[in-house]
């Protein structure tokens, strides 16, 4: 869904944010660098799509799940909430969401907020699309993926590497919550507040070296997909929290136009 950044800057302004950084504090940088930063994680977030090193899909503070109560299911709960999610995933035909995510990263004091929709139609066409602070959007159809930043246009073939093809399916699943696949992963459960938490600490050892775990917030009443964390390898970490949510209405295939 992404999110990928190193602390070796390669990209314009990045690599100069880079050398800074011990002389300097972020809050010194300059706006126009600023934006560069967020734009050029924004271009990471599918790097695994790219084969690019990585460090992120990242958190919001106030869903932190980590300081949160949680209680594991038994075996018969998880298996009952289980099924309930899988059902309500074969029964979705579209998801159209605003969306805020939040990268956490170890080296920056503050969180990276930025602002979005995603639209899923099924059974695999997806558009992220990033509108606050810059324009950004990556468009997944035809086992192409469609890049627009900002007006300059690029596209990948994911059919030529089966590992492309597997991470487009991944973040399909992870968007309708389907991701119950137990030779990928180890899957716990827990009930959390007034929703659940399914873990997926990922078992395949060239996932788990950018994204180690995937935690999925599920709503108790209608078992959608609420919020996605993602937990790379060096602990940084994304969450994508959903917002205005709208399930099964009407989607143009020209949204996903290129």
């Amino acid at each position: 869904m992404s999110y990928l950044i190193s602390k070796q800057y390669s990209v314009g302004s990045i690599q100069w944010f880079s050398e800074q950084w011990s002389v300097g504090s972020i809050q010194s940088l300059r706006t126009s660098v600023e934006k560069s930063l967020l734009r050029a994680i924004a271009k990471q977030s599918f790097s695994p799509i790219f084969g690019l090193r990585s460090s992120v899909f990242s958190l919001l503070l106030l869903l932190t799940f980590t300081f949160q109560a949680q209680t594991k299911l038994s075996s018969t709960e998880a298996l009952s909430l289980k099924n309930k999610v899988i059902e309500v995933s074969k029964n979705t035909k579209t998801i159209a969401n605003d969306f805020k995510q939040s990268k956490h990263l170890s080296f920056l004091a503050k969180d990276i907020i930025s602002y979005g929709k995603l639209v899923f139609k099924a059974p695999d066409l997806i558009k992220w699309e990033y509108q606050k602070p810059f324009k950004y959007s990556v468009i997944f159809k035809d086992n192409q993926l469609f890049i627009n930043d900002d007006g300059t246009k690029s596209d990948i073939d994911l059919s030529a590497n089966k590992a492309f093809k597997n991470l487009n399916n991944l973040i399909i699943q992870s968007v309708k919550g389907d991701m119950f696949d137990e030779e990928k992963f180890v899957i716990t459960y827990f009930k959390q507040k007034a929703n659940y938490l399914v873990r997926f600490t990922s078992m395949d050892k060239s996932l788990k070296s950018f994204i180690k775990e995937f935690e999925l917030i599920f709503d108790s009443k209608s078992f959608h997909v609420l919020s996605i964390k993602m937990i790379e390898s060096s602990e940084d970490f994304t969450i994508i929290e959903f917002l205005n949510q709208k399930i099964n209405k009407p989607v143009a295939d020209a949204i996903f136009a290129n």
